[in-house]
């Protein structure tokens, strides 16, 4: 059975980097978008990312166009807004798909791994959020509407 360590993505910059890099962290894997209505919590991310990422917590940013054509930007300026708008500090993947024939391999796992409401694997919009414990099993899904600083007891425990 695959496990979260058995997928790579590819960063912002175009470097591919393996899931195995972050084993023994706990992960909040986000997929995100530019022009959304939950953009600010970009804000929120970055402080979860400096207030637990020194104990070992990663974010991990995967800009998505899936929903309302909220990430039409090239990843260049996708990279351009986060630094300009939050000063982002955490990794930013490349842009992927989350859902349908195309989904990114990692978003296939992490759905069936922590299904939504009635049991769904379709993510529903931008910014839904998954808490990866330190062995690497999914422990939650997060829909948009939590804020990243609704979820920090939640880490808490997983450090």
């Amino acid at each position: 059975m695959p496990t979260i360590y058995d997928y790579s993505a590819v960063l912002n910059n175009g470097q591919e980097v393996s899931l195995k890099e972050y084993q023994g962290k706990v992960l909040l894997i986000v997929n995100t978008a530019s022009a959304c209505g939950f953009t600010p919590q970009y804000e929120g991310l970055e402080k979860l990312y400096q207030e637990f990422s020194g104990q070992g917590l990663e974010v991990l940013a995967f800009p998505c166009n899936q929903f309302g054509k909220q990430e039409s930007g090239s990843d260049d300026e996708i990279k351009n807004f986060c630094d300009l708008n939050f000063n982002i500090s955490f990794p930013l993947f490349q842009k992927v798909d989350v859902n349908g024939d195309n989904a990114h391999p990692l978003y296939q796992h992490l759905k069936k791994e922590a299904t939504g409401l009635l049991g769904s694997q379709k993510i529903k919009w931008n910014f839904t959020k998954f808490l990866v414990d330190k062995d690497g099993k999914v422990i939650e899904r997060y829909g948009s509407i939590t804020k990243p600083e609704n979820i920090k007891d939640d880490i808490r425990k997983l450090l």
